[in-house]
């Protein structure tokens, strides 16, 4: 899907810091220091136009959340979203998600979410997947003991490699749903993208994984 540039979006972005963090490199392990709490924090790597980040702060005050979108004409609707909900527990990150160790020390979070990334569907393009080893390693450099990675996709081919991926990771699975919209899972807060392709009848597939450190995680 071609992206409609908005030249005034980088501007835009820069008139709500209180929103979108200017300096995050400064917040590396005290990221409840911005947020005023000891809450844990969750981060949505390709937030997007930010629905979903926003209904889950919504949705659960005893957390903190944090969308991290790298293209501004994209984010800056996700801003609008945060303006009119004024909710005090979530923020958003103009940034690439590959540069989470700048951002985040061990320990500063607890959650990722990745939902409908690209699947980079060429081989030679395995490397840029989000569920690739090598991203699977920065997100075990920043996440806490017992963190984990929530995966939602509407590509099949995406969703059997990450599932291949985070098992030769050492990771455990939980949660797989193959439907999920026929699934019995509970709690779901859709995205845009989710909405459009379950409108139109293509299955969503989930799962969750969790590092080997975590007590309690199943295999499933």
């Amino acid at each position: 899907m071609r992206l409609r540039n908005k030249p005034w979006a980088e501007e835009k972005l820069k008139k709500y810091p209180q929103f979108v963090v200017p300096d995050p490199e400064k917040w590396r392990g005290h990221w409840q220091a911005l947020f005023g709490n000891g809450n844990p924090l969750h981060i949505e790597i390709g937030t997007g136009k930010g629905r979903f980040i926003s209904e889950m702060a919504e949705q659960h005050p005893e957390i903190n959340f944090l969308g991290i979108e790298k293209q501004p004409s994209v984010i800056v609707s996700a801003l609008d979203k945060l303006i009119e909900k004024n909710s005090p527990n979530v923020k958003l990150l103009n940034a690439d998600g590959a540069r989470l160790r700048e951002f985040f020390a061990k320990d500063d979070v607890g959650r990722i979410y990745l939902n409908f990334s690209d699947p980079w569907p060429k081989n030679r393009h395995e490397k840029r997947r989000l569920t690739y080893r090598t991203f699977l390693q920065l997100y075990e450099d920043i996440l806490a003991d017992g963190g984990e990675i929530h995966l939602k996709t509407d590509n099949q081919g995406l969703f059997e490699y990450s599932l291949q991926s985070f098992s030769e990771y050492g990771l455990l699975l939980k949660n797989i749903s193959l439907d999920l919209h026929r699934s019995d899972f509970s709690g779901n807060v859709m995205t845009e993208y989710e909405e459009k392709f379950s409108a139109q009848g293509q299955r969503i597939y989930r799962c969750e994984a969790k590092y080997r450190n975590a007590p309690g995680a199943l295999q499933g």
